[in-house]
């Protein structure tokens, strides 16, 4: 239908939220999304998550891939890659392998990456050499 191949794979497919549309809700896509409009709510098991540039997306996004011309506020995972374009505005943690951000894109929150699900470690303020105090040790 509208021009696929049959038996095409769910990569060709794209989901379109048009520029005069709002949104509110969780949605899970299994092809590829393109946000236009306004999205409140999340994302996720998209292939590839598209933001064009008057598109604006309130919540959390899980995909593949993401490509941002636009607005995200909230957190953002890929499996792959992220890229922020030049118009792009992100305000929120990101967690990807991959981070492209051009010339003139806004981002403001903390970033992971690498390979696998582990989480970054946090850096205490103490020295690893520091003598940790016995239990029932008086404080001095």
């Amino acid at each position: 239908m509208f021009g696929s191949k049959p038996g095409g794979d769910a990569r060709e497919g794209m989901t379109l939220i048009g520029e005069d549309a709002f949104f509110h809700g969780t949605l899970s896509v299994k092809g590829s999304l393109r946000v236009e409009g306004v999205f409140e709510g999340d994302i996720s098991d998209a292939v590839e998550v598209e933001v064009g540039e008057r598109g604006r997306v309130l919540g959390n996004i899980a995909s593949e891939s993401l490509i941002v011309a636009g607005e995200i506020v909230g957190n953002v995972v890929a499996s792959s890659s992220i890229e922020l374009l030049s118009t792009a505005k992100l305000t929120g943690d990101v967690r990807t392998p991959k981070l492209r951000v051009d010339e003139g894109a806004a981002f403001d929150g903390a970033c992971a990456m690498g390979e696998g699900g582990e989480k970054p470690r946090r850096r205490r303020g103490k020295a690893e050499s520091e003598p940790q105090a016995a239990v029932g040790d008086p404080v001095t």
